[in-house]
């Protein structure tokens, strides 16, 4: 494999690496020959198997379990990875959260809101600036944003507000490290089949919601992570600062 799409001797850290498209983004890594250290808030077990199952694929891969919604968290689980692995090369940050009950704005509480951004704004950040103090030149980080960060998203306001924050975010830290040759993007997807679409998905909820994709489908967790992981390899090294749309074109569709 030419060693622009090659990731053997990176070392990763993805956040929200048990389930979705952390989870595959992590497995895409080490397929790619990255070691890895899985971050999780609360689901050890699910950690333990991600690792006992990638171990087996070559590369090293561990985990440590934080809470990114504070910036000891952050720091303590980059400081994981760099002790774990040996340094730290990319960080895919996908950690987040979709509130899946419908509220408009004059009806949301405090409580939903300050929420939202503690998971999605605060934790963007405190990983951010972890990760800016330990990555080198070709360093890569990525982060997981949505379609809702571009167009807004009627009745999750606070979800929308998130994102849109995450992507404003991104296009500035690009610049200010861009000099030391480190790259920060981002990914936007649109609906994905994970566990965070259960609500919305049943009832023939998919099928409704796949009807207005001008493919025509729901993305795959792999989908996602695809497009995150290219963004760290070497080839990538020119692209600063974007917003990549993985959506099956249903943010041009309006």
């Amino acid at each position: 494999m030419s060693a622009l799409f090659s990731l053997k001797g990176k070392r990763a850290v993805v956040t929200g690496g048990t389930r979705g498209i952390g989870a595959a983004a992590a497995e895409l890594l080490v397929d790619c020959g990255a070691s890895v250290c899985v971050g999780y808030r609360s689901r050890k077990a699910d950690a333990d198997a991600i690792v006992a199952r990638l171990s087996g694929k070559g590369p090293e891969v561990i985990a440590h379990g934080a809470d990114l919604g504070e910036a000891a968290g952050a720091d303590a689980l980059v400081a994981a990875a760099v002790a774990g692995l040996g340094g730290v090369d990319v960080v895919i940050h996908s950690a987040g959260i979709w509130p899946p009950e419908e509220v408009p704005v004059h009806e949301m509480d405090d409580a939903r809101w300050h929420r939202t951004m503690r998971e999605n704004v605060d934790a963007m950040f405190f990983v951010s600036r972890a990760a800016a103090r330990v990555l080198g030149e070709g360093g890569r980080i990525v982060h997981i944003s949505s379609t809702a960060g571009q167009r807004g998203e009627a009745m999750h306001a606070d979800y929308g507000a998130s994102k849109g924050a995450m992507i404003s975010f991104v296009k500035s830290q690009a610049v200010e490290l861009a000099r030391r040759g480190i790259t920060v993007n981002c990914v936007a997807p649109g609906w994905v089949d994970t566990e965070m679409c259960v609500l919305p998905f049943a009832d023939g909820g998919k099928a409704r919601i796949e009807a207005g994709i001008p493919n025509g489908r729901v993305a795959s967790a792999m989908d996602v992570a695809w497009a995150a992981v290219a963004l760290c390899m070497p080839g990538a090294r020119h692209v600063v600062g974007e917003i990549v749309n993985v959506n099956g074109g249903s943010v041009l569709a309006g």
